[in-house]
């Protein structure tokens, strides 16, 4: 049962700004203001939208509480406190949320009824470090990264030594449950996302402030990794990928948008720092945004990737 936490009876709304700087960004555009669905947060992370209920799930990493908002009512609620310093989220292809516990140094999925399954703790015997996102292929493969952000403190996560030997980002197989190193040469890996195909894996690595694009093998092996494109404010966080293979990256002053050949087109400014971004609705054109103490939404003119069944 969800704890009523805040009900907004009054829209709060910023202005919408989309800053267009390539011709190739054309009327790309949605509301005219941001709607903040939630601002009482200290670092909001991990949106991931539910069709079937019609809510988004997110994280307040540093409160360790998962929340909830309905998008029926506008309540958000208390999903889970303890969360185990929840980070980012994905919704698997039966409907189920996947979750990467920074403070529990694990990936899990919540069942139907609400029981937790732990998909991967360990690789070569040694905990991860933190979790950070995940995402699923088709072929119910689970990719997520593992930096460091939730044992360096007790800020987002409980202070503890490393095991593994550095930063890396990892593949569960949904069968015999093996983990497996796919790409160890990263600083901090963090937000990751994979084409609409799902042939490309695009992973943030936030220390070096700029995005690598790998190719999927059929051995699903990552090859290449070459760099698609860098920040010019801040460092990149959370990934997602729209229809027409853009590439929507979370930085410090917004959502920025790169061409699939790397090339920047615009940005969608926000008034906080962006953590993360998701696409939702039935159309996948209601953009969820967290940034710092909040979360955004409003509804645009293009879709988020729709991906193999």
């Amino acid at each position: 049962m969800l704890t009523p936490y805040d009900v907004r009876r009054e829209v709060d709304q910023v202005p919408a700004r989309f800053e267009s700087l390539d011709e190739r960004f054309g009327r790309t555009d949605g509301d005219a203001f941001l709607e903040r669905l939630f601002a009482n947060g200290r670092w909001t992370e991990g949106p991931a939208y539910f069709p079937a209920g019609r809510y988004l799930v997110f994280s307040d990493i540093p409160n360790d509480r998962l929340l909830r908002w309905d998008e029926t009512t506008g309540a958000v609620g208390a999903l889970r406190q303890p969360a185990g310093y929840t980070n980012g989220h994905t919704v698997d292809r039966a409907g189920r949320l996947i979750s990467c516990e920074q403070g529990n140094r694990r990936v899990t999925r919540t069942e139907p009824d609400g029981t937790i399954t732990v998909l991967a703790e360990r690789c070569r015997n040694k905990r991860f470090n933190s979790p950070n996102d995940v995402v699923e292929r088709a072929d119910g493969t689970v990719w997520f990264t593992d930096p460091s952000y939730g044992i360096t403190s007790d800020y987002e996560g409980n202070q503890a030594e490393p095991e593994q030997d550095g930063c890396h980002v990892y593949r569960v197989d949904p069968g015999s449950g093996e983990v497996r190193t796919v790409a160890e040469d990263f600083e901090r890996p963090n937000g990751l996302a994979f084409s609409a195909d799902e042939q490309t894996l695009y992973i943030a690595d936030t220390r070096r402030k700029h995005i690598r694009r790998f190719s999927v093998a059929e051995s699903t092996n990552l090859q290449g990794g070459d760099v698609f494109a860098t920040c010019d404010n801040g460092s990149f966080d959370g990934l997602r990928v729209d229809a027409k293979g853009r590439v929507w990256a979370a930085a410090h002053d917004g959502l920025h948008c790169f061409s699939p050949e790397g090339d920047l087109l615009g940005k969608l400014l926000v008034p906080e720092i962006v953590s993360n971004l998701t696409f939702g609705g039935p159309r996948l054109n209601h953009l969820f945004i967290t940034a710092t103490t909040s979360v955004y939404t409003l509804r645009v003119n293009f879709n988020g990737a729709r991906y193999p069944r």
